[in-house]
């Protein structure tokens, strides 16, 4: 008889603490923290990203100050454009610093590699892969 009331107390318990803690939302684009960052692709990488909500495209930018995690966009948005990053690409990012997961890093609003420039967001913020 007591194992039905000690799976509904742990029960409760575990409700409480998730109610109670806090609640961590992606990163939004902010068009006031817009900044412009010129660097080196150090580092390619595509993993799930909250910020888009989808399996994202990501930049180590390598600049005079520093590394700059940037966050692109979908991979999928960026097939469907035949965009591609590589290492040791010359870029200028536009986009909105943010903090994530304790570090400095930058949503892409538009990026220029040499003559061509890749729009991924409106000057709002809005992304330009969703209709």
């Amino acid at each position: 008889m007591r194992i039905p009331q000690i799976i509904m107390g742990a029960g409760l318990v575990v409700l409480v603490v998730l109610l109670l803690s806090p609640q961590r939302h992606a990163p939004a684009y902010d068009a006031a923290a817009e900044v412009t960052l010129h660097g080196v692709v150090g580092d390619v990488q595509s993993f799930y990203c909250p910020v888009s909500g989808d399996e994202g495209t990501h930049l180590t930018v390598v600049t005079d100050t520093g590394k700059v995690q940037v966050h692109v966009a979908p991979s999928r948005f960026l097939s469907g454009q035949r965009w591609t990053f590589f290492r040791g690409d010359v870029v200028d990012v536009v986009g909105s610093r943010i903090i994530y997961h304790g570090h400095e890093a930058l949503i892409a609003r538009t990026i220029v590699r040499g003559s061509q420039t890749v729009a991924l967001r409106k000057a709002d913020g809005k992304p330009l892969w969703v209709r």
